[in-house]
């Protein structure tokens, strides 16, 4: 029998030598889960009577991880991906975009950043996030002449925005090996997930204003509206989307009157915008938006802004369904998933190009990158059992907290980790994997003592380090020598750009994320402010 200092060194030696010879994570894991087993017990324990013992506790790790009902979400938002993916929508989102920011300097990467974060916010997954960015905005970017490092970064940056900013299926998957609230790990995400955003952003403007070559502005449309009047038109199209969704509110709130589904009951959370008491203000920003529409911008100028920004409203209807039934309290996780795969499909038969194939394709799609998922979780879950069966946990907290190290040494040490082995390992692994090892550990640790210049409420330790653990995440699918951004953006780049040129064009962005970490490490309470 093997001690479990011996082991945790043997397990961590052989899972980056399988790796190595190219064995898949899944097989990889579920694989030294029967050898750590074996050293750590002996032979006839584990198979002396079947359905008993440490064999069982193995199955029934992945039984329970398996038969998670949020786990449905992630096939689900894969499947809404692959159809926004395939659909008009994202196409038609970037022109309307385009057209508000042509004419400043470096809009179009710009309009890149805004379009990564609309979509983060309605799927949550990031490989069709860069497949799509790198189809639609990198041709035009270079055909425009954009800087080639400027325009990859931005498009493989921006498109792993899924990982932050909420439906985001690795704080799904975090929630669920840490039983943790989802929807207040959702929440805890918002702030800096668009603090990442800001940052590509930022980036942008200042190195296109100080290198304007590296962002020239496109030829100049005379028949383009300029200046005010594109502000008016804007303002028009906002009336205008402002009118759609007060009236429909008022309906709604007006619906709840009639069947009286909005009473107010003590203990019970009143209707977001659905009572009786917000209708005199939904009916008082309809008159606003009204009064903008016919008085201030014009019927005229107001049509034309609708045609220029009708590509918007499809995204923000979908993003509404989703995080809108998520934080009214209409539905969980799980049934927001199904709600925007719904909207996605039906929105696409409305605008005629949703076929059987685009849907066949999806669905293929969606089982290939739920069986990937599946066999890594499977893997991982039963290598996490097996290693927690062994007192690995206990180990490694014991270690950690017997080296007598401040809690932000602590902290950082397990960020370097982080870092580490996101450069060689699928998010999915490390989650399950390290989370079960690493979690109780930062619990133990003093809450007053996590941060630099604040600290965190002991409350919302958890949710805090799963933000920072996302961050670290947005790291790794940048990092090489695996990163897997670079190689979604290769399968649909130029043949001239080389995995050299892309990864030559993250190490800005890659600043730029680890930037976004320190801040979450030093000041908490960006994660929690919203709690």
């Amino acid at each position: 029998m093997v001690d479990i200092g011996t082991l945790s060194l043997i397990l961590l030696l052989a899972m980056f030598a399988l790796l190595a010879i190219g064995m898949p994570l899944g097989l990889a894991s579920a694989f030294l889960a029967v050898v750590t087993l074996v050293l750590k017990f002996d032979v006839d324990i584990l198979f002396r009577t079947w359905g008993q013992g440490p064999l069982s506790v193995l199955g029934q790790a992945v039984y329970r991880q398996m038969t998670n009902y949020v786990l449905i979400s992630v096939p689900l938002f894969i499947f809404m991906a692959a159809l926004l993916e395939r659909s008009g929508i994202a196409r038609d989102m970037y022109s309307s975009l385009n057209v508000w920011l042509s004419r400043v300097r470096g809009g179009i990467a710009i309009v890149t950043s805004v379009m990564a974060v609309i979509m983060a916010a309605m799927s949550g997954i990031i490989g069709g996030e860069v497949v799509l960015l790198g189809l639609i905005a990198l041709p035009q970017m270079l055909r425009l002449g954009y800087n080639q490092n400027l325009a990859i970064g931005t498009i493989c940056a921006s498109g792993s925005l899924g990982t932050m900013i909420p439906p985001s299926i690795v704080l799904i998957f975090y929630g669920l090996v840490t039983e943790t609230s989802i929807k207040a790990l959702f929440t805890a995400s918002f702030l800096p997930g668009f603090m990442l955003a800001s940052f590509f952003i930022i980036y942008i403007i200042v190195t296109t204003q100080l290198s304007p070559e590296k962002a020239p502005l496109p030829p100049e449309d005379p028949d383009a509206p300029k200046g005010g009047e594109k502000g008016l038109m804007f303002l028009g199209f906002l009336s205008r989307f402002g009118i759609w969704i007060t009236g429909v509110l008022i309906l709604r709130a007006l619906f709840f009157t009639v069947t009286g589904v909005n009473e107010v009951v003590e203990g019970v959370d009143p209707i977001l915008l659905g009572m009786v008491s917000d209708i005199p203000w939904l009916a008082g920003a309809l008159v606003i938006f009204a009064l903008i529409v016919f008085f201030v911008v014009g019927r005229e100028r107001t049509a034309a802004g609708w045609e220029m920004g009708k590509g918007l409203i499809a995204p923000i209807v979908v993003i509404g369904v989703v995080l809108g039934s998520i934080y009214g309290g209409i539905t969980g996780i799980t049934e927001a998933a199904g709600m925007g795969a719904v909207a996605v499909f039906v929105i696409g038969l409305i605008r005629r190009e949703m076929t059987w194939d685009i849907v066949y394709d999806s669905l293929m799609r969606t089982l290939k990158s739920t069986g990937t998922i599946i066999w890594v979780t499977i893997g991982a879950a039963a290598l996490a059992a097996a290693y927690t069966l062994a007192g690995g946990p206990q180990y490694v907290a014991n270690m950690i907290v017997g080296a007598d190290m401040p809690t932000m040494s602590v902290i950082l040490v397990m960020m370097l980790i982080f870092l580490i082995m996101g450069m060689f390992m699928d998010w999915v692994g490390i989650v399950l994997l390290v989370m079960p090892v690493f979690l109780p550990i930062v619990v133990r640790l003093p809450a007053e003592e996590i941060g630099w210049f604040a600290h965190v409420d002991a409350r919302y330790v958890p949710i805090w380090f799963g933000v920072v653990f996302c961050m670290n995440m947005q790291v790794s699918f940048l990092s090489p020598p695996f990163g897997p951004a670079a190689f979604y953006l290769k399968s649909v780049a130029p043949a001239h750009i080389s995995l050299t040129d892309i990864f030559r064009g993250f190490l800005p962005f890659i600043a730029l994320q680890l930037c976004a970490l320190a801040v979450l490490l030093a000041w908490p309470p960006i994660v929690t402010i919203f709690l």
